[in-house]
């Protein structure tokens, strides 16, 4: 069984480099398709991977979109993985996860195991967090898969569509895996099937930004208004409360990140964000 890979890349030649490799290897045949986002240099990939050049950064979510329509245009894999150019897979790890949704007929969507004792769920008011793992090994009900390493079923993608384009990046896979569960398809992590994510994004103010503004957008959308205007008075909260004790401000914290959150939520503006924030600490 071939599985489909998607990788989305922007501006990191030698961790996609490596990130290739570690897909190569594989106990599973892959066919993997890179869709760069706009880099200068475009990346140069290996004999067998396609790439695919969009010209411009459209962001994690719809970069990933552009293979995914590709995938499901041409009849083939059943399963597709999603990933960023920095996701390095055990070798075993798509065979475990494709093992795991096999057995199942409903199963959509599932991720790999980061090793954190951790499972993704979705709160009501706080969009996307962690819980404590239920189980130690093999397939686990998750709220949605994290994006590390996101693998679908065609039949799943067919029903409920591909990532909302307004999120860029981040909490797009959690909106996923809600309209994944409101289809009646299983949603899960598989754990054992290993992945890590070494990088770290120095971007704060947009990482700030997209992550309040995008949670903001998941409480609307899944929850209703009431539930976002109390996520929003939250928030509100939360920055007085770091605006006098630094003990109390989140890892993002960064403040004109998360007021451009609050005001572009506000005024409906959704995609990429500011580009000032990713220059600023």
């Amino acid at each position: 069984m071939t599985v489909d890979v998607v990788l989305v890349h922007y501006n990191q030649p030698e961790r996609l480099r490596q990130t290739i490799a570690a897909f190569q290897a594989s106990t599973v045949p892959v066919s993997i398709t890179v869709v760069d986002n706009g880099s200068d240099p475009v990346p140069a990939v290996p004999d067998g991977v396609t790439l695919v050049a969009t010209g411009s950064n459209l962001g994690f979510g719809p970069g990933a979109n552009v293979g995914l329509r590709r995938f499901l245009a041409s009849p083939g894999a059943e399963f597709v993985a999603v990933a960023p150019h920095d996701a390095l897979p055990a070798p075993d790890a798509l065979e475990r996860i494709v093992e795991a949704m096999g057995a199942r007929a409903r199963a959509g969507l599932a991720c790999a195991d980061y090793g954190d004792g951790a499972t993704p769920i979705v709160d009501p008011y706080f969009g996307g967090i962690l819980a404590p793992a239920s189980v130690s090994e093999g397939w686990e009900p998750a709220g949605h898969p994290h994006g590390t390493l996101l693998v679908a079923r065609r039949a799943c993608l067919a029903e409920i569509g591909l990532f909302d384009e307004r999120y860029f990046s981040y909490c797009e896979e959690a909106d996923l895996g809600l309209r994944a569960s409101e289809a009646d398809w299983e949603v899960g992590l598989v754990r054992g099937a290993m992945v890590t994510n070494p990088s770290v994004h120095n971007a704060l103010g947009a990482v700030s930004y997209l992550q309040l503004r995008n949670t903001l957008l998941l409480v609307k959308e899944h929850s209703g208004c009431y539930h976002a205007f109390i996520r929003f008075q939250l928030a509100l909260l939360q920055l007085a409360e770091g605006a006098v004790s630094p003990a109390r401000r989140d890892p993002y914290w960064h403040v004109e990140g998360k007021l451009r959150a609050l005001a572009d939520f506000a005024r409906g503006r959704f995609g990429p964000p500011p580009a000032v924030l990713y220059h600023r600490r």
